[in-house]
């Protein structure tokens, strides 16, 4: 598929519905964009979340691993 299409003053381009659709983008997806010699490619950019661990939630880790620890040492595994 080919469209032409307009860079505002801002730099936002807008990608015709038909294009979205056919290459799967969503509302909100992130894209990264890359110069190749053919011109610029888009592409889709895998995102994970991230947990920030709060000193409580830290503590729930020590708690399990210390739990775990004592349950392995009960059944003499190393």
């Amino acid at each position: 598929m080919q469209a032409t299409i307009s860079v505002s003053g801002r730099g936002l381009i807008v990608l015709p519905v038909e294009m979205r659709k056919e290459a799967g983008i969503r509302p909100q997806d992130t894209l990264i964009a890359e110069t190749t010699p053919e011109g610029i490619l888009l592409r889709p950019a895998v995102t994970l979340p991230v947990e920030i661990y709060t000193p409580e939630r830290l503590a729930e880790f020590d708690a399990a691993e210390a739990e775990l620890a004592a349950v392995l040492t009960k059944r003499g595994v190393k």
